[in-house]
C-alpha cells in the first residue's frame, strides 16, 4: 500500500510503500538522515497517534518532534511517566504531585517521605536513566497513559534539579529541541505559585472535579466573587507598595493574553484611591517609523523585538515627565507606520505615577536612561490552573492560547486556525523578550481565575470545533478540546464583573 510521508508539518510530501501492519516507527528509519531531531509522535490523516500505531490503509503520516505542540506533549508525558516510575522504585511510600511549570521545567512535590535532598534527587535521576537504558514499553509502566512514545529508550534528554521543597523535571523545549534550555531560578514566581495553591485550598478547589461539582450544584456565584476579590486585594496591595516606595515609572510586562490592559487600568484606579492620579501610557506608541525597523536574517521585520522601538525618544520623554516638563506624547498610526505628534501634550506633577504597559517593561535596556530608583516593575501572567489530578496539569500556555483564540475572534475577526498558526511566533518572542526578565519584577500579579477554564469553554469550544479535519491546525484544536473536556461549562457568566480580567477576553469589559 502507498503511504504519503511528511518529515515535518511544513515539509514536502513523499510517497512510500509499506506492508499492512507496518508501525509508523518503521517508516522513520527510512528518513533518518533527513530528520533534524528525534521523532516522538505522528499525525495519521491529521489525527495525533503514537509511533507504535500500525498502518492498515493508505493515508498521510506526518512526523512530529518536540517543536510541535503535540510532539512536545508526547515527550513531556513520557518523561513524567519515567519520573513517576523511578520514584516508585526508589521511594515506594512516596506520592508525587506534578504541580506546574517553573524554572523552564515542571515543578513536582513529594509526600510520604521527608523532603528530598540532592542525594535523593540523584538516586531518582539515576533510576530514570537505568529504566531508559532498559528500553521498557511504556504500556508495561502505565497502560492508561495517552499520547506517549513507545518505550523508555526514546527518552534521552532530561534531568532533575532540587528546587526548595520540590524537584524540577527538565525536558527540551520547542525553542531548544536539542538538549535542555539554560536553567533559570525564578524565585518570585515560585512564591506566587505557592500563594495561589494556598487560595485554591482555601476555596476547596484542588482538582477539576471539585470545580465541576460546584458548577453542577449551582454554587459558582460565591466562588467567582471571592476570586475577583482576591484579584482586587492583590492589585490594591501592589498600588500600596508603589506609593510606599515613591517610585513613579511603573512598568507592566507579561506574555500574550495575560490581561495586561485590564490590570493596568485597575492598578490606575487603586493608585487614585491612594491619592495618586496616574498617567497611563503604552510603549506601542513608541515604535520606530516602520521604514526604520531593521529586518532580520530572513528579511522580515519583527515588531516584537526591542530594536523596533524608539528607545531614545522613550527615555527622553519619560525623564522629561519626571522633571515636570511638558511632553508631546506620540500616537503611532499603524496604517501609515508613523508616529503622529501634537495630539497629546502631558505634564506630570511631582508625585504623579506614570503607568506604562509594554512587553519590554522588565528589560532595563528599554529604560536604560531612567534612574533605577524611579522604576517599579510588575510581571503579570496566569500562573497556576486547577489540576486535572495529581499527575496531570493544564499548561498555562494553553490557558493563554484559549484566551487569545477567543479575543482574536471578537477583536480581529480571526478564526481559531489563524491564532493557532501564529502562536509559535508569539511564544518564540516571549522566550526572548519577556520570560528571561520575570524575576526582575518588584511585584508579580497572577491573572488567572480558579474558575477560568469553565468560563472560557463556552466561547472557545465552537471556535475550535470549526477547524476542519483537513486543516493542519486541526490536531492542535483537538488537543485543546480534550483539555476543555475535563471541565464543565459555566453557562451563565453574568455574575462575572465587567472589570474582570476574564472580560478582556470573553467580552463585556468596561476597561480599556
Amino acid at each position: 500500500m502507498h503511504i504519503t510521508v511528511k518529515t515535518a508539518p511544513k515539509a514536502k510530501s513523499v510517497s512510500v510503500t509499506a506492508e499492512p501492519g507496518t508501525p509508523i516507527s518503521d517508516l522513520i528509519s527510512r528518513f533518518r538522515r533527513e530528520l533534524p531531531y528525534d521523532v516522538v509522535a505522528a499525525r495519521l490523516d491529521n489525527h495525533v497517534v503514537g509511533l507504535d500505531t500500525q498502518l492498515y490503509s493508505e493515508g498521510e503520516v506526518t512526523f512530529l518532534d518536540v517543536r510541535d505542540p503535540s510532539g512536545n506533549q508526547a515527550y513531556q508525558n513520557s518523561v513524567v511517566e519515567l519520573y513517576l516510575a523511578a520514584v516508585r522504585n526508589v521511594f515506594p511510600k512516596a506520592s508525587v504531585v506534578v504541580a506546574h511549570s517553573l524554572n523552564r521545567g515542571i515543578y513536582t512535590k513529594m509526600s510520604g517521605i521527608r523532603t528530598p535532598g540532592p542525594k535523593e534527587v540523584a538516586r531518582i535521576e539515576a533510576e530514570m536513566r537505568r529504566i531508559a537504558r532498559d528500553d521498557i514499553s511504556f504500556f508495561e509502566i502505565n497502560p492508561d497513559v495517552q499520547l506517549i512514545v513507545p518505550s523508555t529508550g526514546y527518552v534521552k534528554e532530561f534531568d532533575l534539579k532540587k528546587c526548595r521543597n520540590g524537584i524540577i523535571v527538565r525536558i527540551p523545549e520547542a525553542a531548544h529541541p536539542q538538549g535542555l534550555p539554560p536553567y533559570r531560578d525564578d524565585k518570585k514566581l515560585h512564591k506566587a505559585f505557592q500563594e495561589q495553591e494556598k487560595w485554591n485550598h482555601m476555596l476547596g478547589i484542588r482538582y477539576m472535579d471539585d470545580l465541576n461539582e460546584l458548577i453542577r450544584n449551582d454554587e459558582m456565584k460565591e466562588i467567582i466573587q471571592i476570586s475577583e476579590a482576591l484579584h482586587e486585594k492583590s492589585i490594591a496591595g501592589i498600588a500600596d507598595q508603589i506609593v510606599r516606595t515613591k517610585k513613579r515609572i511603573v512598568l507592566i510586562a507579561g506574555p500574550s493574553s495575560s490581561g495586561k490592559t485590564t490590570f493596568a487600568h485597575r492598578l490606575c484606579t487603586q493608585l487614585w484611591v491612594n491619592g495618586r492620579k496616574p498617567i497611563y501610557l503604552g510603549t506601542d506608541d513608541y515604535y520606530l517609523e516602520r521604514s526604520q525597523v531593521p529586518a532580520g536574517a530572513d528579511g522580515t521585520k519583527n515588531f516584537e523585538n526591542l530594536d523596533s522601538l524608539d528607545v531614545a525618544l522613550f527615555n527622553t520623554h519619560m525623564n522629561a515627565l519626571l522633571a515636570g516638563g511638558p511632553v508631546d506624547i506620540p500616537r503611532f498610526d499603524f496604517e501609515s507606520g508613523t508616529k503622529k505628534f501634537g495630539e497629546r501634550i502631558l505634564q506630570a506633577k511631582p508625585d504623579q505615577p506614570i503607568v506604562i504597559e509594554g512587553i519590554h517593561g522588565l528589560n532595563d535596556e528599554l529604560t536604560r536612561q531612567i534612574p533605577a530608583e524611579q522604576k517599579f516593575k510588575i510581571y503579570i501572567s496566569p500562573l497556576t490552573m486547577v489540576r486535572i489530578d495529581n499527575h496531570n496539569r493544564i499548561p498555562l500556555t494553553d490557558v493563554r492560547k484559549l484566551r487569545r483564540i477567543i479575543r482574536d475572534a471578537s477583536k480581529r475577526g480571526w478564526d481559531a486556525r489563524q491564532t493557532i498558526e501564529a502562536w509559535p511566533k508569539v511564544r518564540a518572542g516571549e522566550d526572548v523578550n519577556i520570560f528571561p526578565y520575570s524575576d526582575q519584577a518588584d511585584a508579580i500579579f497572577n491573572s488567572v481565575h480558579v474558575y477560568e477554564m469553565a468560563a472560557l469553554k463556552k466561547y472557545a469550544r465552537p471556535l475550535l470545533e470549526a477547524i476542519g479535519e483537513q486543516e493542519e491546525e486541526y490536531t492542535e484544536s483537538r488537543r485543546l478540546l480534550r483539555l476543555l473536556g475535563f471541565v464543565d461549562e459555566l453557562k451563565d457568566d453574568s455574575v462575572i464583573v465587567n472589570n474582570s480580567i476574564i472580560r478582556e477576553f470573553i467580552g463585556g469589559s468596561v476597561v480599556g
